[in-house]
């Protein structure tokens, strides 16, 4: 049994295969409203390793000139940010513990060479929300630590339909995915991960 920081909570096996596979069907809805595409790095414009879209009132993105930032719409197309699908507001209904709803639902493709180097969620405003976090397809080999770079890291592998939160203590733990399992889910056409991450930007009136 893996020892996670505080406020760390993984909850497995959470959504069944019906309701991951609804799910899917409801991210390729906003895919094809927000097309996929890949972000780069602030200052040097290298690309990330997974491409990326949103959904909600804002949405998370980055590029060379401007940086780590939430904005209301898709920044290749110009257009708004479709809404967040009902399951995923009544996922967060149920296991956020948070008052306020959502404003953006960052939407990760991860394909078999696709990591995600440790990091700290930081560019909302409000921290007393959770950061919920949903896996779909290929499992991956998951690493959190502490909110300091140096702080000890541990492992778990995130299967199809795993939570995962970061709230409390955890809602600033750096963390970032090390490897892609190709083929161990069934889920999507091919191999690959989506992972959803429901986040709260603003702060509540």
């Amino acid at each position: 049994m893996v020892q996670l920081p505080s406020g760390v909570r993984h909850l497995p096996g959470c959504l069944d295969l019906e309701a991951q596979q609804s799910l899917v069907d409801e991210i390729r809805a906003v895919v094809a409203e927000a097309p996929l595409y890949v972000p780069a790095m602030p200052r040097t414009g290298k690309p990330m390793r997974v491409r990326m879209t949103n959904c909600g009132t804002l949405g998370w993105v980055t590029d060379k000139e401007r940086g780590y930032r939430y904005q209301a719409t898709h920044p290749v197309s110009g257009r708004p940010w479709p809404p967040i699908p009902a399951s995923l507001l009544r996922l967060w209904d149920e296991f956020s513990s948070y008052p306020h709803p959502p404003e953006a639902c960052l939407v990760n493709f991860y394909d078999s060479d696709a990591r995600m180097g440790l990091h700290q969620d930081r560019d909302e405003e409000e921290f007393d929300a959770p950061v919920v976090s949903v896996s779909l397809g290929d499992a991956c080999l998951f690493r959190v630590g502490g909110t300091k770079r140096a702080d000890r890291t541990v492992s778990l592998r995130l299967e199809s339909g795993d939570l995962l939160l970061l709230a409390g203590e955890g809602r600033l733990c750096h963390h970032g995915v090390d490897r892609i399992y190709p083929g161990t889910s069934t889920l999507l056409k091919g191999v690959g991960r989506i992972n959803l991450t429901l986040r709260r930007v603003t702060k509540p009136a």
